[in-house]
């Protein structure tokens, strides 16, 4: 009797039985997980890992809100009005709700008692909005879903229904947020309906393995040392009832030696061992978990976890840029759509009106360093420098806007209260305020003579860096006292008093170059000179400054960098490691030029 094989279209091995029915791998499947609210409560509730994957991303979205963009006093009346009405805490809540259960909304109040009718936000005067409710998944039950294509609810439920009433609720009265949502809600049926998963659901298999792994390891360390004892004819002399008693009587007493003064006394026939668990891979196997969790929750390991990253030069920089873009894309994509009609409501509840040219932009979660600030602030004073010399703007709208700008940026702290005070009135150009008329026979002091400049930096942590010389090889060094950066080397004269000052200086006047990045040792030039390559965006700013002030280069660009030795050896550069650790300068030292530098 014969039987007949199907095959289906993709890879099949008869003989390895890969793609038949025999195959394992063939009858793998997934199954709808069921999560009750009371077990997604628990799980909330009684796990760290859970709450931390249900509150980061809404913490996230609203820690650094929004900024309007409208005149001083509009801004200060609707930040009011979000204060009076605690709407970021309302949100952050609503968001919490809605990830962990599926759903959630905030009720915007208005004192209408018709709730079921249509929110016109063009009807809200000044203080229209009463207050802000936050309502669960549970609380608030979908009526049937709108069918009319031509409706901007189209897919949507018509209308929601407060739980325990018959109290209906228009859907623009609700700031509703889902947790993870169904591919196809027609397809969900019972008090689910109308709503979204839990983001739990998905990942809560993998939060379970981690759970488990960290309890199974922590059980571990209670049997990490076990001692064993080995008796002779112990299983024969059990038969005797009293020989039970006088055992574990004698490992009473062994123990109490042992306690007492550390010796364990024997009987030459027994055998006494100790055997130590070993948990030198459990962290990683931990880690793998850990990990797993990370990419399920869609949240970076430094961010879930609090961890440092791993791996050489690893910052977690781009995990973190990619997680903000994340949230980014959430506050743009779902929270912007689902307040659209709250924020026209709050702006007219805050100033009675509603101005077209009020709006606002999500401020961005990516804080930036000491170091980029200053880049931010060195730009947009050389672009504003640009633009004025341009002349295309009134001078007075260009300040305004300089302001602005300086004041977002957080570039002159204080600028603001400044400008409040003292006006926005500038110095007379020819003397400044208060400039009196100079005596008969007086003269103004007048600029500088020009001349050629050099500017460089000694180097004053010489010791770690001919220590390091030394160690890669390179027995002949510059002198210590000679180590130093060029950071000006103008042929051109230039007026030494219109150069001014390094802006990164410390009180001292010396300047610090932070350990990593890129660093290189590289030959230079042609009279044999290998020097250490690095990367410094305040000697660069100052390398420009002076040329903007009349200083000539003879190169294209400006590489900070220090020369080591004049005579390498033999030492092959390709396999020297550059010095990474911290590089001290002294202060400037301006000097006429030498060409013998």
């Amino acid at each position: 009797m014969g039987f007949k094989q199907f095959l289906s279209d993709k890879l099949v091995n008869l003989v390895a039985n890969l793609g038949t029915e025999r195959d394992k791998a063939a009858h793998s499947g997934y199954a709808l997980p069921i999560l009750t609210d009371e077990q997604m409560l628990a799980a909330y509730r009684g796990s760290w890992l859970p709450r931390k994957i249900v509150d980061i991303p809404a913490l996230d979205a609203c820690r650094r809100w929004r900024g309007w963009q409208a005149s001083k006093e509009q801004i200060q009346a609707i930040e009011a009005e979000e204060k009076r009405l605690a709407l970021v805490a309302r949100i952050r809540t609503a968001m919490i709700r809605g990830r962990l259960f599926g759903g959630a909304a905030v009720f915007i109040g208005t004192g209408d008692r018709d709730t079921s009718t249509e929110l016109r936000p063009d009807r809200i005067g000044k203080g229209g909005v009463k207050y802000l409710t936050v309502m669960s998944r549970r609380q608030l039950q979908a009526t049937e879903i709108e069918r009319d294509v031509m409706s901007p609810l189209y897919g949507k439920p018509k209308a929601y229904r407060l739980a325990g009433s018959q109290v209906a609720i228009h859907p623009s009265r609700l700031v509703v947020f889902q947790g993870a949502e169904h591919a196809d809600p027609e397809l969900v049926q019972g008090e689910a309906f109308g709503w979204s998963d839990s983001v739990l659901t998905a990942i809560m298999e993998a939060i379970k393995q981690s759970d488990g792994t960290m309890a199974n390891v922590a059980s571990l360390v209670f049997e990490s040392k076990v001692d064993i004892i080995k008796i002779p004819d112990l299983m024969q002399s059990l038969q005797d009832p009293r020989y039970e008693q006088q055992l574990l009587e004698r490992l009473r007493l062994a123990a109490m030696a042992k306690g007492i003064n550390g010796s364990l006394m024997l009987d030459s026939m027994e055998d006494y061992q100790s055997k130590t668990a070993n948990f030198s891979t459990l962290p990683d196997i931990m880690d793998r978990f850990l990990q797993a969790v990370a990419g399920a929750a869609d949240i970076p390991a430094t961010r879930l976890l609090g961890q440092s990253p791993a791996g050489m030069n690893a910052t977690g920089d781009n995990d973190l840029r990619n997680y903000y873009d994340r949230i980014q894309a959430g506050q743009e994509l779902d929270a912007r759509p689902a307040m659209a009609v709250l924020d026209e409501c709050l702006i007219r509840s805050a100033l009675g009106s509603r101005p077209p040219e009020i709006h606002y932009n999500w401020n961005s979660l990516w804080q930036p360093t000491a170091t980029e600030r200053a880049t931010i602030g060195k730009t947009i004073a050389d672009t504003l420098k640009v633009i004025k010399d341009t002349s295309l703007f009134p001078e007075a709208a260009l300040s305004q806007a300089a302001e602005n700008v300086l004041v977002e940026n957080s570039v002159l702290p204080g600028l603001e209260a400044a400008m409040e005070e003292y006006g926005t009135a500038l110095p007379d150009e020819e003397g400044g305020e208060g400039n009196e008329e100079l005596p008969p026979g007086g003269t103004q002091l007048q600029d500088a003579a020009p001349r050629p400049l050099y500017v460089q930096r000694k180097v004053v942590n010489t010791a770690e860096l001919l220590a390091w010389a030394k160690g890669q090889g390179f027995d002949v060094t510059v002198p210590a006292d000679e180590l130093h950066v060029t950071i000006a080397y103008s042929k051109q004269a230039v007026d030494w008093m219109k150069v001014g000052t390094a802006w990164s200086d410390g009180p001292d006047g010396s300047m610090t170059v932070p350990p990593g990045g890129a660093r290189l040792v590289e030959p230079l030039g042609d009279e044999g000179a290998v020097v250490l390559l690095f990367n410094s965006s305040e000697l660069a700013w100052r390398h420009m400054a002076i040329r903007e002030a009349g200083g000539s280069w003879d190169f294209e660009d400006y590489q900070p960098h220090i020369t080591i030795t004049y005579q390498p050896g033999a030492v092959d550069l390709a396999k020297v490691e550059p010095y990474r650790g911290r590089i001290e300068l002294g202060p400037e030292v301006f000097e006429p030029l030498d060409d013998t530098l």
